[in-house]
């Protein structure tokens, strides 16, 4: 309050007013940017709604004009989604690296050279953003390799040894995306694990309750199974259903996973999860809206976050709950 009084008795409240009024009323940062972004999966499932929540948040902030496109998870369709966006000529395009750095090449050069800022999120293209970088193309999202890596400590903590038997299921093919599955299973192998690589099918990559099934059959057939590893958040959310089907009990099997989709606190809480990577999916949907205004107003170039900050495990998700419901962890 003294400073005030001196203020005012210095300027006058009038002058003081008038002073500070026009940076109370301007306009944000990024009002009148149009932004089109691909979120992933499907609008509000576990492992996207975080995402939307980010995203959705930075744009009202900033004040951007924000297109949200979903692909279930399906490269192809994440082309064909950049390629609309693309021609509506926004000023801005976040995407996913699944279909790799090649099937983006050409479309990215293109929308670049048109004077788009094309940026990352979630999955890496390492190549397109050591050449565009310098025009606004950054990341936000996991270092893939080291947070398979991270998770598969997580789990090896719990008492695996060698000779144990383990099972990886993810997508491996999938360009830098696999690097996650890959970093999880190498992990296990250098501990001594036998570990079986299985490849999630593009059907289950996008409908993940068609992998149960499937995933109960294999531990059936396994009884000398200890461990499941997956870096597929929609699949991390399967797995106490796939246990209580193949009539294991909380703890039989170590598994590791990535994100917090409702059943996947639900099978943290019930111990049938041992731990699961957070990869902050809200800061994977706020900094891409921060990348393009950053870019398309202020020229700067693309920033890289990784955002796989460690694990949750049963004794630690119960301070997150909150949080996840709302959408934000």
């Amino acid at each position: 309050m003294r400073l005030c009084r001196v203020l005012l008795v210095g300027v006058g409240a009038a002058a003081l007013v008038a002073a500070v009024a026009p940076a109370w009323a301007a306009d944000p940062i990024g009002k009148g940017l149009v932004m089109y972004m691909q979120m992933g999966g499907n609008p509000g499932d576990g492992a996207t709604l975080a995402r939307q929540t980010g995203a959705a948040q930075a744009a009202e902030a900033f004040g951007v004009d924000l297109k949200a496109q979903f692909s279930a998870w399906a490269p192809e369709t994440m082309i064909a989604q950049f390629k609309e966006a693309m021609a509506a000529k926004p000023n801005c395009i976040e995407i996913m690296g699944h279909p790799g750095a090649t099937a983006f090449h050409d479309l990215v050069k293109q929308a670049t050279d048109q004077g788009i800022v094309i940026t990352d999120g979630n999955s890496p293209m390492t190549s397109l953003q050591a050449e565009f970088g310098t025009k606004g193309f950054g990341y936000a999202g996991v270092d893939l390799y080291e947070g398979g890596a991270l998770t598969a400590r997580a789990m090896l903590a719990k008492g695996l040894k060698s000779g144990d038997e383990a099972m990886v299921y993810g997508v491996f093919s999938q360009a830098e995306r696999g690097q996650s599955e890959k970093g999880l299973a190498d992990t296990l192998e250098k501990a001594g694990l036998k570990v079986d690589r299985l490849e999630i099918s593009q059907e289950v990559n996008s409908d993940t309750s068609l992998g149960v099934p499937i995933l109960a059959a294999y531990v059936q057939a396994h009884p000398n199974l200890k461990a499941i590893g997956t870096q597929h958040g929609g699949v991390t959310g399967t797995l106490q259903q796939v246990l209580e089907k193949a009539g294991k009990k909380p703890g039989d099997i170590v598994v590791g996973g990535i994100d917090l989709a409702p059943a996947t606190i639900d099978g943290l809480k019930s111990k049938y999860i041992t731990a699961t990577l957070d990869q902050l999916l809200y800061l994977q949907g706020f900094m891409p809206v921060v990348q393009c205004v950053m870019t398309a107003k202020y020229k700067m170039p693309g920033l890289s976050l990784n955002t796989g900050a460690g694990v949750v495990t049963p004794d630690t998700i119960g301070g997150l709950t909150q949080l996840i419901d709302a959408g934000i962890r």
